[in-house]
């Protein structure tokens, strides 16, 4: 935990000058600040004599500089005006003959912050720089790996089935946990003080090695206000199935994302589309899945990753909340023989649990690849010590992110409460890759019809209703 404060090389524009200013900064470092954060600049020239003048008035904190990429004119303008910031002649002369070329703009703008953050680090008067992105960080990404400071992601094919990190300490990292597929910011957040990241197996998630998976801090959507909430996933929640539509929509693609789905369906679901929708209006609520793929090309446009003249395989795999009476029928179904390559794992946000896994601790491989001299790799797991860790924020999404739009004790906030403390979270893998048959297990689970594309009735169903009949006699 640190203490930032605000820096202005050329002074607030509320106070009467520079001097008074850094004054003012003093007290703010004397009263317990860690380090200062600068307003963005474009005059290097005036950052430096800032942190000379600070320097001078008795300020040894860090002083970050703060970087702004230029990433279109119109903007560049508006924050110019708005901040007061000096901006060099040679910077107008620059970008004035192309300002009506978006990406000669922005080229431009990244180059011009890869000029001004050597210029910084030549002087030796910051540990490192602050970006100011908004959210586009393509721009600054490239500014990274211009400066050596962070690895571009590679042309083509993606090197893994999941987006790797630019860091360069993550640079060997290779194995992830399925579950934050859609969250990747998130795993993230909980990992970036690991001492070593995964690379070639997984092992085992409590391995010192690694650091802890345990290390929770809830990270919301990228825009997760309440109006943007309330706008995708609001309206009276009159039972839950209003929420099981919720949930059908965004497969659908009306909603643009849930909770647990930072962005629409992925490529590799689209042929599921029919399907997942139908299994989300019963009731079985996904939010992660994958089809299984035998032998794909590397540079497949759907599945394809890895280095070129490759195969790459992958279990199917699905993940959804369900009430207890429909993992009550999931784990009938499952013991008939038809389905023993499946396995499961379910748990409530209480800690109960229900799996056909003998070893509490297994790590199950979804996806692997093999190249041209090099080992199989195996980059996506499914590992249960991690899904105990990933069901704790699963569950808290439902109150922070969905809950929390509706008044408190209101008949859609109850309804919320409800499913967050009775349903369970379940994942299940289809070993077999070849021939599985997770699809048709999903189908007569939620009684859908793929030949109607209709829901025709299912064991869930029968199960509610015999409950219902249970408790009414």
């Amino acid at each position: 935990f640190g203490i930032a404060v605000a820096g202005y090389p050329e002074g607030h524009i509320s106070s009467p000058n520079l001097e008074e200013d850094i004054k003012h900064l003093k007290l703010k470092v004397d009263a317990g600040a860690d380090f200062i954060m600068t307003q963005l600049f474009y005059d290097v020239d005036l950052y430096i004599d800032f942190v000379k003048r600070c320097r001078k008035a008795g300020i040894t904190v860090p002083i970050l500089p703060g970087l702004m990429p230029i990433n279109s004119y119109n903007a560049f303008k508006r924050m110019i005006a708005y901040t007061k910031a000096t901006v060099p002649k040679e910077i107008i002369a620059a970008i004035e003959p192309i300002k009506n070329n978006d990406a000669m703009v922005k080229a431009f703008g990244i180059e011009l912050a890869k000029k001004m953050s050597q210029k910084i680090l030549r002087t030796g008067l910051t540990p490192g720089l602050h970006f100011y992105t908004l959210n586009l960080e393509k721009s600054v990404t490239k500014i990274l790996g211009g400066l050596g400071l962070a690895r571009l992601p590679s042309k083509g094919v993606r090197p893994l089935p999941w987006k790797q990190s630019c860091a360069t300490r993550r640079k060997n990292e290779d194995v992830r946990p399925i579950f934050w597929a859609n969250r990747p910011y998130s795993y993230l957040s909980r990992t970036i003080s690991w001492d070593e990241f995964p690379n070639g197996r997984w092992g085992n998630s409590t391995s010192p090695a690694y650091g802890e998976l345990y290390d929770y801090h809830l990270m919301g959507l990228k825009s997760s206000s309440v109006r943007d909430r309330r706008r995708m996933w609001g309206g009276e929640v009159k039972s839950e199935q209003d929420v099981f539509d919720k949930f059908s929509e965004y497969i659908e693609g009306k909603i643009s994302r849930l909770p647990w789905c930072e962005t629409g369906i992925m490529l590799e679901t689209l042929p599921l589309k029919q399907r997942l929708m139908a299994i989300n209006r019963t009731g079985f609520l996904t939010i992660n899945s994958q089809p299984r793929v035998n032998g794909a090309r590397s540079d497949d446009e759907v599945v394809g990753w890895g280095d070129p003249d490759g195969y790459v395989y992958q279990k199917a795999y699905i993940e959804f909340f369900a009430s207890p009476e429909r993992i009550k029928a999931l784990k009938a179904l499952a013991s008939n023989k038809e389905y023993k390559t499946l396995s499961y794992h379910a748990v409530n946000a209480k800690g109960d649990q229900f799996s056909n896994y003998t070893d509490k601790n297994a790590v199950n491989a979804v996806t692997w690849g093999v190249f041209p001299g090099r080992e199989v790799l195996q980059p996506t797991v499914v590992d249960m010590g991690s899904f105990r860790v990933w069901k704790d924020e699963a569950f808290a999404l439902w109150i922070s992110q969905w809950r929390s739009i509706y008044p408190s004790g209101s008949a859609s906030w109850e309804i919320i409460q409800k499913i967050h403390d009775t349903y369970y979270l379940c994942n299940i893998v289809e070993n077999d890759f070849v021939k599985g048959g997770l699809d048709k297990f999903m189908d007569e689970l939620a009684g859908y019809n793929p030949a109607t594309e209709k829901n025709d009735g299912s064991a869930a169903a029968v199960a509610a209703e015999e409950k219902a009949k249970a408790e009414k006699a």
